[in-house]
């Protein structure tokens, strides 16, 4: 599926990557800084640097899928939405595709919430939540708890939360109803 621009109307299917320099900048900043505490555990034969190189080691380890700007995370298309890391969500699964925006002391967070009218195995045509051990310790797109709903945090995505909502509404009205 080829990456489409969200606000293009007459495209069949959209996928979207993670948008340049969303977090490099994070990924970048936390290896120099294991590389800085790893030198310094090595020179003064510190426990505490080596910590503090284990944790900026796993920061950027975490983060690194934001710096993959060429692959696609989230799209949707005539078989249903797809979810990096989830799966393939036909229509027929979804009850509702909302926005949720709430603020974490001052940031602004907002959340693509799919609704499923199934419990997760029997929604997905196809299932990608079965991924490599070290992957599941990196950032994905998606979380999902107990009320059935999967949130996608839009804040890594290009284009305003607004016209990504939009763009999968006009999917599922399409497509899915």
């Amino acid at each position: 599926m080829n990456s489409v621009s969200v606000t293009d109307p007459t495209d069949i299917g959209f996928a979207m990557a993670y948008a340049k320099g969303k977090g490099a900048f994070r990924v970048y900043i936390a290896f120099v800084a294991c590389a800085v505490f790893l030198v310094a555990g090595i020179l003064r034969g510190s426990e505490i640097a080596y910590f503090l190189a284990f944790l900026a080691g796993g920061t950027s380890f975490y983060f690194y899928p934001l710096t993959e700007t060429d692959r696609p995370r989230i799209g949707a298309g005539e078989h249903g939405i797809f979810i990096e890391g989830f799966g393939l969500i036909p229509w027929r699964s979804v009850r509702d595709i909302s926005l949720s925006t709430y603020y974490v002391r001052s940031i602004q967070v907002s959340e693509l919430h799919i609704a499923l009218s199934r419990q997760v195995p029997n929604a997905l045509a196809a299932d990608w939540r079965q991924i490599p051990f070290y992957r599941l310790l990196m950032k994905l797109p998606w979380q999902m708890r107990s009320d059935n709903i999967v949130r996608i945090n839009l804040e890594p995505f290009p284009g305003t939360p607004e016209e990504i909502l939009r763009a999968f509404l006009r999917k599922w009205r399409f497509f899915g109803r």
